[in-house]
């Protein structure tokens, strides 16, 4: 029996975000199509308390990871 009370599911909308490194605004887009899927960089989040990067910090986080020798993020 479906309840016809009940609200129909919603995609979630885009948050607004600032890079926890540079401050820059950017939207992520929780219903999977985000633009950090389409990367190849997959870093551990959050990582001391930071939150999403943005595109050029993410990919800098990862060039600085792979430079490491234990592959951790400096």
């Amino acid at each position: 029996m479906t309840n016809s009370k009940e609200l129909p599911l919603q995609e979630p909308r885009p948050r607004r975000l600032a890079c926890s490194r540079c401050g820059t605004a950017f939207a992520c887009d929780l219903s999977g199509t985000c633009w950090c899927a389409e990367e190849t960089a997959r870093l551990p989040m959050p990582v001391a308390g930071e939150d999403c990067l943005c595109r050029d910090c993410l990919r800098k986080a990862a060039a600085e990871a792979a430079r490491s020798p234990d592959g951790a993020q400096a």
